[in-house]
């Protein structure tokens, strides 16, 4: 399905589609519904960023385990850094609004609301290739040493993490302490430091 706003080509494919409406059928958590409100409003804090600079993306694809947004970035670094920041910032303001809500009116599903923005706004703000974290240390590293280097240091960093969380959940492991999640996050860094440049 494709459709244009604001000047920008959206693409939703039909696996994406498919795979969504497969995670919401099976999701007994109830997680399901607010982790994909917290992604949306994290994608759109990027893309309402993008279009207040004026470097409106081309095209935004979605596919199974990623969104592919094609912009015309350029080595303007500044920009970049407020557009990688917007994403997080905003799962950030929902967290407080939300937080103080449960504070004044002590509502513990929006806590869990609340909890679900922060941890998808603080994972993004890790400092490893293919997060927004990743993208501001690149930019701001990018100022004093050549992009090549910027990128070594970044790929660097985020294997270092990747082994040090898939070590963690290995420890877990032989406690009895099975963790999935650590497993998924360390392999996920892991290959996003061999495939990126």
């Amino acid at each position: 399905m494709k459709f244009k706003l604001f000047g920008t080509e959206i693409y939703i494919s039909f696996l994406f589609a498919a795979t969504l409406t497969i995670m919401l059928l099976t999701d007994k958590t109830g997680y399901m519904i607010p982790a994909l409100f917290a992604i949306g409003a994290h994608e759109i804090g990027h893309l309402f960023m993008m279009w207040l600079l004026e470097c409106a993306p081309k095209r935004v694809k979605l596919i199974p385990a990623s969104i592919q947004i094609t912009t015309p970035f350029g080595k303007r670094y500044r920009n970049d850094i407020l557009i990688a920041s917007s994403g997080p910032a905003v799962n950030i303001l929902i967290f407080l609004t939300l937080y103080f809500n449960f504070l004044a009116f002590g509502n513990k599903v929006t806590l869990y609301f609340a909890l679900l923005n922060l941890v998808i706004g603080s994972f993004n703000l890790l400092p490893v290739t293919g997060l927004d974290g990743g993208t501001i240390l690149y930019c701001v590293l990018s100022k004093y040493k050549s992009p090549e280097k910027a990128a070594l240091i970044l790929k660097i960093i985020t294997m270092i993490l990747a082994v040090a969380i898939i070590i963690t959940a290995i420890t877990l492991s032989f406690r009895g302490k099975i963790n999935i999640s650590f497993y998924i996050m360390g392999i996920y860094l892991l290959i996003m430091s061999l495939l990126k440049n």
